[in-house]
């Protein structure tokens, strides 16, 4: 189609005037939504206009670049020097310290103590089979025969290397506690149940079934936990070899039962509670905890270690020796505090 001159001037002028006020509009568009940003508040739920907002250009705060922040080391847990952090049970290849050692001079012991390096399993002996702690114990009469003080420095000092720390203490075998006339209803009678049975070392013996004797426990526990210890081991976790006393259930059950008890109500993921025992003596618990064997020669270790039933015999037994026989190796052992200079060299 031919469209007249007058024509095309007339559609160029009105293109030009279309162009200049679209121009215009997207310019005031963007006037507008530059002037519009004070009053936007954004938030959770999205973007809203406030525009009760005041509007003040010299109220805020000079941006100015953050101070430098102290350098801080980094350290590689890695290589032959990397620290164990997981809390998984380990195999123990470690010390013990018995109550006899604690009787001498402890200057020895204290310098074995601080050449360990972090996490080196030791067992220290922290009662006697008479009821008397080898520390200073809210829970009973210290010995005589044992500076306490100089055992609680020896506590504060495990703990100070990061040491592994076990504490061995008789379970069912006592004194100074059950002789009091408020706790005898705790021990194990006579047959005849006149008065308390005793052995030939004067000892009493605690009722595993008795809600007593597993709190005291407990409370022994709940104290060494206290200071620090990682694992308790009881000794004395039995019955006495008699039957001239007043008990009438299975044995077995009520020692698996009391197990049971102390290692569900006591051991966390990281602490454990075991137990020096024999094999087939009791069921041993599920959970963290382990089987102490001692007395064991060399020579009969894997078949005792076939009979213990622990999960793993590598983590869950050890063996208490006074030998540097390497059979026991592949096990958990752990040898009197005065052999680590010969061992550790």
């Amino acid at each position: 189609m031919n469209l007249s001159y007058r024509t095309r001037r007339f559609l160029r002028g009105v293109l030009i005037v279309g162009m200049l006020l679209a121009l215009v509009a997207a310019l005031a568009w963007m006037v507008w939504l530059i002037w519009l940003e004070r009053y936007v508040v954004y938030s959770d739920e999205g973007a809203k206009l406030d525009f009760s907002l005041t509007w003040d250009p010299d109220g805020g705060q000079l941006a100015v670049p953050p101070e430098p922040l102290e350098s801080i080391s980094i350290y590689y847990n890695e290589g032959e020097d990397a620290i164990n952090t997981s809390t998984d049970l380990v195999q123990l290849v470690g010390f013990y310290i018995d109550g006899e050692a604690l009787s001498s001079d402890l200057s020895d012991i204290r310098r074995q103590l601080e050449s360990f390096p972090a996490g080196t399993p030791v067992m220290l002996d922290v009662k006697s089979i008479t009821g008397r702690f080898y520390y200073d114990s809210g829970l009973g009469p210290t010995s005589s025969s044992v500076s306490a003080a100089a055992v609680d420095e020896l506590i504060q000092l495990m703990r100070d290397r990061d040491l592994y720390a076990i504490a061995r203490v008789p379970a069912f075998r006592d004194y100074e506690y059950l002789v009091q006339n408020e706790h005898t209803i705790n021990g194990l009678p006579v047959s005849s149940g006149g008065y308390l049975w005793q052995d030939d070392e004067s000892c009493y013996w605690f009722d595993p079934t008795k809600s007593g004797t597993i709190t005291y426990l407990m409370q022994v526990v709940s104290e060494l936990k206290g200071l620090g210890f990682d694992e308790v081991v009881f000794t004395e976790f039995r019955f006495p070899d008699t039957d001239d006393i007043l008990f009438d259930g299975d044995r077995a059950q009520a020692l698996s039962e009391a197990a049971a008890t102390l290692v569900s109500s006591c051991a966390t993921t990281t602490f454990a509670v075991s137990f020096v025992t024999t094999p087939g003596r009791f069921t041993l618990p599920t959970g963290r905890t382990r089987v102490y064997l001692e007395n064991v020669a060399a020579a009969d270790a894997a078949a005792q270690a076939q009979l213990s039933g622990v999960a793993d015999t590598a983590i869950n037994l050890v063996f208490l020796t006074e030998t540097n026989d390497t059979r026991y190796n592949e096990y958990g052992v752990l040898r009197p505090i005065s052999s680590a200079g010969a061992l550790l060299e």
